[in-house]
C-alpha cells in the first residue's frame, strides 16, 4: 500500500474521532473503521471531505435521510453512512 494512501487513511480515522460531541465521535469512527479498508485512494479523498462536513449535515443525512443539496460524489459514501448500524 502506497505511502500516500496510509497517511490519509491515518488523516480520516484521527478526524472520525475528534469531531467535537462524543455522540458524533463514536459514530463516525466506527462507521470509518468499517469501510476504509475497502475503498481506494480516490474514495478516500472523498470520504475525507464528507467527514469534514458539520456535524448538522451529518446528524440530518444519518438520521432522517433527507434529500439535501449535496455534492453527487458524496453518493456512495452517504449510501453506505444512512445504512450504517
Amino acid at each position: 500500500m502506497s505511502k500516500n494512501k496510509e497517511d490519509i487513511k491515518k488523516k480520516i480515522i484521527y478526524r472520525s474521532s475528534y469531531r467535537g460531541t462524543k455522540e458524533m465521535d463514536t459514530l463516525m469512527i466506527k462507521f470509518v473503521k468499517s469501510i476504509i479498508n475497502d475503498l481506494d485512494y480516490n474514495q478516500l479523498i472523498i470520504l475525507d471531505e464528507f467527514i469534514n462536513q458539520d456535524d448538522e449535515f451529518l446528524k440530518l443525512t444519518k438520521n432522517k435521510g433527507e434529500k439535501l443539496n449535496i455534492n453527487s460524489k458524496f453518493n456512495f459514501i452517504l449510501e453506505k453512512f444512512k445504512n450504517f448500524k
